[in-house]
């Protein structure tokens, strides 16, 4: 299901389909190194990710991670959406990108995307957190208008950096 599309990217709802994908990202150096080892090592455990993450939280919320493709060619490159945490007051946005498409303005043109998404779901503030370490992280939200609000302690101890946007409802 068609989420948005922007210039050169369609953003949709992932599915079970998408595991192989998923088992792909999840495992990826910018995935393990900035967000963290989730453990899935097979197609099987990457489809249960799947339904016990996003498609449960679009049951739930109506909004959850989804799947950004080349619009050009339909190929799944990342994920973006929007996330509800029960760490968090209120929702964040998320972003990752398989390595072989950094650095093309493909993260920002997607999080630009979910920023707006959000704003039509009727969300008056988007929260965003970032490793310490994840300059470019940091960067696309300070380009997105976020602003850093503090330090957070997250599981294992580990520190992250917790940013917020407020936004316009549009009518």
């Amino acid at each position: 299901m068609l989420v948005f599309q922007t210039e050169r990217l369609t953003v949709r709802r992932l599915t079970v389909a998408d595991a192989p994908f998923m088992l792909a990202i999840l495992n990826s150096e910018g995935f393990l190194n900035n967000i963290g080892d989730r453990g899935i090592t097979t197609v099987p455990q990457a489809e249960a990710y799947l339904i016990e993450g996003s498609l449960d939280s679009y049951q739930q919320n109506e909004f959850g991670m989804y799947a950004v493709t080349l619009t050009s060619t339909g190929e799944v490159i990342g994920l973006a959406g929007l996330v509800k945490r029960e760490q968090l007051s209120d929702i964040d946005i998320g972003y990752a990108l398989l390595p072989q498409y950094w650095h093309r303005g493909y993260a920002l043109e997607a999080a630009a995307g979910v920023v707006e998404h959000a704003r039509a779901l009727g969300f008056s503030e988007l929260l965003g957190i970032v490793s310490p370490g994840n300059q470019a992280s940091i960067q696309l939200l300070e380009k997105l208008g976020f602003k850093f609000d503090k330090v957070l302690q997250w599981d294992q101890g580990d520190d992250v950096l917790l940013y917020h946007k407020a936004l316009e409802i549009i009518d």
